[in-house]
């Protein structure tokens, strides 16, 4: 009997998905909210660009075209990419847009069994052998619902979309008492360029954040209004944004995106030998992060306007809090189109934004909150069962518990306790789109038969370990699941599962420094059923 195999969301996590279970056989249905394929790209502010280099974020089977040659390409360009991905593979019949996944529920399977059982699922296998299956419940543009009867789901829905964070204010201090606009970065980017372009013209604009949102915000407020209405970001948190992928003449991608640069972190489940040369090597995290930072401080004058971090440049990168400046940012903080305000506390009142520490507010016209998502409690409400929901979320206190199989790693696909679902994308990795095509692809094996998950005592064991050592070089960033410290080991890990070499290079040396990418792992010979 065929499978009923459902994917939520026809973002980069979800076209992944749907294209490697094609390869293997399978027949997936996609559901999408929105009426096209792209995920968060479909809507970002005109002045989006890649964070890295092109050739580090591509499909691994799917280059970029030739007609795009720009290092860092916009929005539309990434957007168009995409696509073209989910026409090259005939993804797009699988996809129904238009209907939103309003809830999913678990039928057939106790909670008491969940909770005691030893094996995932009960066996171990991808469909479990139990009769358990998942009410997907799909809402459609004209209201109507329906559910569907699903075997297996698969969510892609990603962390930074759907769910806004807006920060809580005392009564009386919050945004009702401001007299002008308040929305969140998310509303902006909805908006599409024309009509953002005329909310902000000519407007005075408080920015609250410091990160990538509010920085391509802050230089679309710059381009448009420039010293005559300056644009005022309030930056909570100091952060290290870097200005070139060069850093004193050596890429980034060599100090970062080697093996080599994993060696300096102790990681989930290695063995003594690893353990023993990760100690010998962890002073260089420390030399490196300052190489980094001297750099930094040289070129881009944080100092000047008093915006250097209190954190390492190294915490910053493992804890995935890191974003690349806007073209001529500080340049245009010089002119005074821009004004930034580092300060961990403020308020509304009437007339704007009283920043801690003055006496007089920052007047405004529009306040955008780019305070990032919640995550989390998106995922949450994806579910019926209380349960479920405290299970796939955890508390606020811990990380999601994902489980990827002998690796709880924050690439999280698998949850010990939840049969028949998986999660693909909500971790963060240095290279995003990488990790969520290698944990679609390992998925798809798993799905095939090609490995069985070991005992739930066992994942539930790995998941505490990814814990401690993800909290270990994140700090109090750790919530975001990022994988940075170990990315490239993740990746290793899911090769060894699907039976093919995690050894992607021609030679020792090669294999050690020279940075790995997506065309890395375009041939794997994976295991089949």
């Amino acid at each position: 009997m065929e499978k009923r195999i459902c994917v939520v969301g026809a973002g980069i996590s979800g076209l992944a998905a749907c294209k490697h279970l094609l390869d293997r056989g399978f027949r997936p249905t996609v559901f999408e909210a929105a009426d096209s394929a792209g995920g968060v790209w479909v809507h970002t502010p005109a002045s989006t660009r890649l964070q890295m280099a092109r050739w580090d974020y591509q499909f691994s089977d799917f280059p970029w075209p030739e007609t795009v040659t720009e290092v860092m390409p916009d929005n539309r360009q990434v957007l168009d990419y995409i696509q073209s991905y989910a026409r090259r593979f005939d993804l797009l019949r699988h996809v129904r847009f238009g209907e939103k996944v309003a809830a999913v529920e678990l039928v057939g399977v106790g909670e008491e069994e969940m909770e005691t059982r030893d094996l995932w699922a009960g066996t171990g296998d991808a469909f479990g052998g139990r009769g358990g299956v998942w009410h997907v419940t799909v809402q459609h543009d004209d209201g109507t619902q329906k559910v569907h009867v699903m075997d297996f789901v698969i969510l892609c829905i990603g962390r930074f979309s759907g769910l806004p964070n807006i920060p809580t204010f005392s009564l009386g201090k919050g945004p009702e008492v401001f007299k002008g606009k308040v929305i969140h970065s998310m509303d902006y980017s909805n908006m599409g360029s024309t009509a953002a372009a005329e909310l902000i013209k000519g407007k005075k604009v408080i920015i609250i954040g410091f990160l990538k949102s509010a920085l391509d915000i802050a230089a679309e407020c710059a381009n448009l209004n420039g010293p005559k209405n300056p644009c005022t970001m309030i930056v909570r948190t100091k952060r290290w944004n870097i200005n070139s992928l060069v850093i004193w003449g050596v890429p980034f991608q060599y100090l970062f995106f080697n093996r080599f640069s994993q060696l300096l972190f102790h990681k989930p489940g290695e063995g003594l030998l690893l353990s023993l040369l990760s100690t010998f090597l962890s002073p260089l995290a420390w030399i490196i992060s300052k190489f980094v930072e001297s750099y930094l401080k040289r070129t881009v004058p944080m100092k000047k306007y008093g915006m250097l971090p209190e954190h390492s440049f190294f915490q910053a990168m493992l804890s995935g809090l890191l974003s690349l400046l806007p073209d001529n940012f500080y340049g245009e903080v010089e002119k005074g189109s821009i004004v930034l305000k580092p300060s961990k506390a403020f308020e509304f009142c009437s007339r704007g934004v009283v920043v801690a520490g003055e006496t007089e507010p920052v007047d405004a016209d529009l306040v955008i909150f780019a305070t990032g998502f919640r995550g989390d409690q998106k995922l949450r409400n994806m579910f019926v069962s209380p349960l479920l929901q405290g299970m796939v979320a955890g508390s606020d206190e811990t990380t999601v518990p994902l489980y990827r199989i002998y690796v709880a790693l924050s690439r999280e696909c698998i949850h010990p306790r939840i049969p028949q679902m998986a999660i693909i994308g909500f971790s963060l990795s240095v290279m995003n789109m990488v990790t969520s095509e290698m944990s679609a692809r390992w998925l798809a094996c798993f799905l095939d038969g090609g490995f069985q998950l070991p005992s739930v005592g066992c994942m539930e064991k790995n998941v505490e370990e990814w814990e401690k050592h993800k909290k270990r070089y994140s700090g109090k960033a750790y919530r975001r699941s990022c994988i940075n410290a170990f990315y490239i080991w993740y990746h290793d890990l899911l090769c060894r599962d699907m039976g093919c070499s995690p050894k992607r290079k021609k030679g020792f040396f090669a294999d050690l420094f020279i940075p790995y990418g997506p065309a890395d792992y375009a041939q794997l010979e994976l295991k089949k059923k």
